[in-house]
């Protein structure tokens, strides 16, 4: 019987849930367990992050040519539909759920982490990875805009104009076109390739981010994040983001933005808790391990 974590990523996903799968795995220690990710690419590198085994399965309705039945799975993807669910509640002897839905609820044959339910067999916390909480590194990077790890249609082009009077330093993604990164450093005085994310998180004093990790990240090591709500991605977060008071930017709004900034020095900022050992024992009990 083996555990599996399934991770949706890809080049029109971004990689949010694969940068929470890696918080959640590294703070399990040295539980065996083996990441699927629905994108190949991510999947070769995964071990730069601590991640011992991974394996790219490109579909969710992979998975079954992979694990057997009766293994374990932590799953954090809206790809299936009630029916896939149900089926792999009964396929899998155990079944934990991420979910970032308020309004979701825990159904029979399942486990759930989630930052806003609360019950039996739920765990009410948010994946943030313990190295964000360590001692606090000099701020020396005034501001910094990190879109995503995904540009598919290339909509940054798109704001540039709008955001490169803040002089801000710009952080590049993981699924970026190359001649696209090319043309997008000619735009910002200052870049960072993707293997410098972490060090732009902890020394970015203000960090403009359509990632909702990034700005869980942001905020763990002492940053005042401000987040970018895409037109193409959930709002899933901002009621969370209101409980930690996170300026939300609807479409980059470029008055809305201004206004954030002018204030932002007196912004009641809400450090976020450090979930890493309560959803490690929830997850460990609940595999029996």
């Amino acid at each position: 019987m083996k555990i599996y974590y399934y991770v949706h990523t890809g080049h029109r996903i971004g990689l949010d849930r694969f940068r929470r799968a890696v918080a959640i795995i590294n703070s399990l220690g040295d539980v065996n367990i083996t990441l699927l990710c629905s994108d190949f690419r991510i999947a070769q590198v995964a071990k730069d992050f601590g991640i011992k085994s991974s394996v790219g399965v490109d579909v969710v309705r992979n998975i079954p040519q992979i694990a057997l039945h009766g293994d374990k799975l932590i799953f954090d993807s809206e790809e299936a539909n009630p029916i896939m669910l149900d089926d792999m509640r009964n396929y899998f002897s155990t079944f934990i759920r991420i979910s970032d839905h308020e309004n979701d609820k825990k159904e029979e044959k399942e486990f759930l982490i989630s930052p806003y339910l609360h019950g039996e067999g739920i765990c009410n916390a948010y994946a943030i990875h313990d190295t964000f909480f360590q001692e606090e590194e000099m701020k020396n990077i005034k501001i910094s805009f990190f879109f995503g790890d995904d540009d598919y249609e290339k909509d940054i082009e798109k704001y540039v104009s709008l955001i490169e009077d803040l002089n801000a330093d710009l952080q590049l993604g993981f699924y970026y076109f190359l001649d696209y990164e090319e043309s997008l450093k000619k735009r910002f005085p200052n870049h960072y390739e993707f293997d410098a994310y972490e060090e732009m998180i902890k020394k970015s004093e203000i960090l403009l981010t359509a990632s909702p990790q990034a700005v869980l990240e942001s905020l763990a090591c002492g940053g005042k994040p401000i987040y970018f709500q895409r037109e193409d991605y959930s709002t899933n977060f901002n009621e969370l983001f209101k409980n930690l008071n996170v300026p939300v930017v609807e479409n980059l709004d470029v008055n809305q933005l201004s206004q954030v900034l002018q204030t932002i020095s007196k912004q009641n900022y809400v450090k976020p808790t450090q979930y890493g050992n309560k959803i490690a024992n929830f997850i460990k009990e609940t595999l029996a391990l």
